[in-house]
């Protein structure tokens, strides 16, 4: 569709170039619907995943894990860095083509504004407008880092959020990180890996404070061997320039303590991206913390404007908005059978090394419940019968499942272990099918692997002892 026009009739609009929105642009766009795409910024075709979220990080992390712990490799993060912007590059080239590409789709570059429920203004890059007016809007515009009021912390040149730290072009000889959680853990594996002395102030009397402590304090002991610094219950009062690095000031148990540092990280939480949408003008609905309101088929208070990925307060995760995408399609060209209500067993991981891979409950949360579980729990280096793990070099950290002791139902798991990333997609989708716990251990397993690994675990399974 040619772009010397201000105004333009679609089928459907798509506020944002992540995950969910682009696959039902495309989806719909082959299927010849008038389709009108808007991104913000050239330099986030294809949504945060690629560019500033999991594929970056990841290609961060990989590299940084074939370096020999303990160095300092300068001249290695400088070439990761090189890499990784490559990478970034070539995928966003490849998702812009994928829509432009199409006769039936436009994609407009600027910043969409809702008039009224059917129509949004369009202020492009190139200092134009365009009126798009659609029979059906998608919003899907991501989340940012919450920055919160700390003294002197959007003020302190040297504080940074995931977004800018990922494309810091020189290895930060110290590093503080904000925040003990996936995103501040993540970072601070990666980073020490490449030799930056990291410190992680957490707030909370743990990291990762929604995961059991056995869990979490395996982590710990992982990270700080790998030369983390981690101190908890932590509250930064206030950051501060100091003779070209930052000075972060926090108290203890009542004593104040000061740690400096030539990078800060502030990994504190995502808020939904929805200012300045225009949102009230279009009757959307929206919660006290901004996320747009939807219901379990992802529609808003207006029928025909849908909500997906982070912006709708959901689960921050890519595959989710890709399966927001499968319920708004279901909507749109199916029987609008699928809804999230349906959405069980959704893992998630930590990419330390080893990362840790999460899916279900906790065993505190199931106790909680007062539910009647069994719960199984080993070291990896304990496990005689995974010697994929001592073959790649690769022990540390634990395997822990809880199972329901009536139905052996596998009620959740935490891998912290050797490509737990893939493994936890067993356990996730044993537990959406209701495969129990003995099936899962005596499955036949490829051997050598860390899939195997539940052969014995589920072998140990005993009374929870809370």
């Amino acid at each position: 569709m040619p772009l010397n026009v201000d105004r333009i009739e679609a089928d459907l609009a798509v506020i944002g170039f992540g995950k969910g929105g682009k696959t039902l642009a495309a989806t719909l766009g082959r299927q010849g619907q008038r389709v009108v795409m808007i991104e913000q910024s050239a330099s986030m075709y294809g949504g945060t995943c690629i560019n500033i979220g999991c594929v970056p990080t990841k290609s961060m992390v990989y590299r940084a894990e074939h370096l020999t712990p303990g160095g300092v490799y300068d001249d290695a993060y400088r070439s990761a860095v090189g890499a990784t912007a490559e990478l970034t590059t070539d995928l966003r080239a490849v998702n812009f083509a994928m829509l432009d590409n199409l006769d039936s789709v436009t994609v407009l570059t600027g910043h969409a504004r809702f008039t009224d429920p059917h129509t949004l203004q369009v202020q492009t890059v190139g200092g134009t407008t365009i009126t798009v007016a659609a029979q059906t809007v998608v919003v899907g515009t991501g989340s940012r880092p919450v920055l919160p009021d700390i003294a002197g912390l959007s003020t302190t040149p040297q504080v940074m959020t995931s977004t800018e730290l990922l494309s810091l072009p020189e290895l930060p000889a110290r590093l503080a990180v904000l925040g003990g959680g996936y995103v501040g853990l993540e970072f601070a594996a990666m980073f020490a890996r490449y030799g930056s002395e990291v410190t992680v102030l957490e707030h909370g009397p743990q990291i990762l404070g929604r995961e059991d402590a056995d869990v979490a304090g395996c982590l710990q002991d992982i990270l700080r061997d790998s030369g983390v610094e981690i101190m908890t219950s932590a509250e930064v009062t206030s950051v501060r320039e100091d003779d070209q690095a930052a000075a972060v000031t926090y108290r203890t148990g009542g004593t104040e303590h000061t740690v400096e540092a030539d990078a800060v990280l502030v990994a504190l939480g995502r808020e939904p991206v929805t200012d300045d949408l225009g949102l009230t003008e279009a009757g959307v609905e929206t919660t006290s913390a901004g996320a747009i309101v939807v219901d379990e088929y992802l529609r808003t208070s207006q029928p025909h404007i849908f909500a997906v990925g982070d912006v709708n307060g959901g689960p921050q995760f890519t595959y989710i908005s890709l399966d927001d995408y499968r319920v708004v399609l279901s909507q749109l060209t199916g029987d609008g059978s699928r809804s999230t209500a349906t959405r069980t067993a959704v893992p998630y991981v930590l990419f330390t090394s080893p990362p840790l891979a999460r899916v279900g409950l906790t065993e505190s949360a199931a106790l909680a419940a007062g539910m009647d579980i069994l719960v199984a729990t080993m070291p990896v280096a304990a496990m005689a019968t995974v010697p994929r793990a001592r073959i790649v070099d690769e022990t540390a950290g634990l395997m822990k499942v809880v199972v329901d002791a009536s139905t052996d139902k596998i009620l959740g798991a935490a891998l912290l272990s050797y490509d737990s990333h893939e493994v936890i997609n067993t356990v996730a989708l044993a537990m959406r099918h209701g495969i129990t716990a003995t099936e899962l251990r005596d499955t036949i397993y490829t051997h050598p692997s860390m899939t195997e690994a539940f052969n014995q675990l589920l072998g140990a399974l005993a009374p929870a002892r809370g």
